[in-house]
């Protein structure tokens, strides 16, 4: 069986990369992030993988025209809205994703992002931390309703863990019909019933793709029809929620909390009224990125996996819909 020519967009020294020793004997892999060395590399390259670890040094987009080989394209990362340009799009080239590897990380982070407030935990912390002994009152997570945007891979995985909680579920996708047999959501809803879903909402978990329908999904409006005791998770990508909406929201009491880990921009600016904010629990776009089991080898080892499947005729998984944008 020939060889397949892998061009792999890193830093050739990257840790990452050591999972890539498997696809030895059946790839020849060229690894840079030099755009002029790519730019070559790409003219026979038949599949192309990009690491996103590059920093801006290399883009798609840049070494394109030269890639009049390649067959498939796949990304570490589950968000592929910094990866889809137009000519891409439009090509018979497949696109993957690393949809689902760090479902369970995120969904860890948003039961802390919701036991975060419910429990208070910033009031001990800070009680803790000037030797005072103020006892309170917390709430159940139990009973209550979690609603999810984005009922995808990571959407569910939350769902999942906070049933575990005794909390009932209902999902929002822009397909309810996908999820019809699944015995999590209570409720199904689609876009189109948008305020009816938020209304019934105590915790409101958003791992939603980024698309054009999607950007500033949730703004003022969303905000207003909200419950005050609301606590608003973001796992999925910071744009879909209007963050100058969301701080009004948060300062005005129509919800109670949120709890994020994806931002408008990143990193998130210094003067960002968000840092000021107790009501908040912020992570810098980290909650997936795990340690032991390592997040990039959990990536890179669904790529190898995915590779195997290619080499041997087999169907890809996580192949992205490039006009829907997941």
């Amino acid at each position: 069986m020939p060889r397949i020519d892998l061009l792999v967009i890193c830093q050739p020294q990257h840790r990452s990369l050591r999972a890539l020793e498997a696809l030895r004997d059946s790839a020849d892999i060229s690894i840079t992030d030099e755009p002029q060395e790519a730019a070559q590399r790409a003219r026979t390259a038949e599949v192309i993988l990009f690491s996103g670890l590059a920093g801006a040094s290399v883009g798609l987009p840049s070494i394109w025209p030269a890639a009049t080989a390649v067959r498939w394209v796949h990304t570490l990362s589950a968000g592929v809205d910094r990866v889809l340009f137009p000519a891409l799009c439009a090509s018979p080239v497949l696109l993957t994703n690393a949809r689902g590897v760090f479902k369970r990380s995120l969904a860890e982070f948003a039961v802390l992002g919701m036991l975060f407030h419910l429990k208070q935990v910033r009031r001990l912390v800070e009680n803790q931390r000037h030797h005072r002994w103020d006892d309170f009152e917390v709430r159940f997570a139990a009973a209550r309703v979690m609603g999810v945007i984005g009922y995808g891979d990571i959407g569910r995985e939350c769902a999942l863990l906070a049933s575990g909680l005794g909390l009932k579920i209902h999902a929002l996708r822009r397909n309810p019909l996908k999820s019809t047999g699944d015995a999590l959501p209570e409720r199904l809803f689609g876009p189109e019933h948008l305020h009816e879903f938020l209304a019934g909402v105590d915790v409101l978990v958003c791992a939603a793709p980024l698309t054009s329908e999607t950007r500033h999904f949730l703004g003022d409006a969303e905000f207003r029809v909200m419950k005050p005791s609301a606590i608003v998770i973001n796992v999925g990508r910071g744009p879909v929620i209007d963050e100058a909406a969301l701080i009004r929201a948060l300062r005005e009491g129509r919800i109670a909390a949120a709890s994020l880990d994806v931002y408008e921009q990143e990193p998130l600016p210094s003067d960002s009224p968000l840092w000021e904010l107790d009501n908040v629990l912020l992570s810098p776009h980290c909650a997936d990125r795990t340690i032991d089991p390592d997040w990039l080898d959990l990536s890179m080892n669904f790529f190898v996996d995915n590779f195997r499947r290619y080499r041997n005729g087999q169907a890809l998984l996580n192949i992205v819909d490039k006009q829907a944008g997941y």
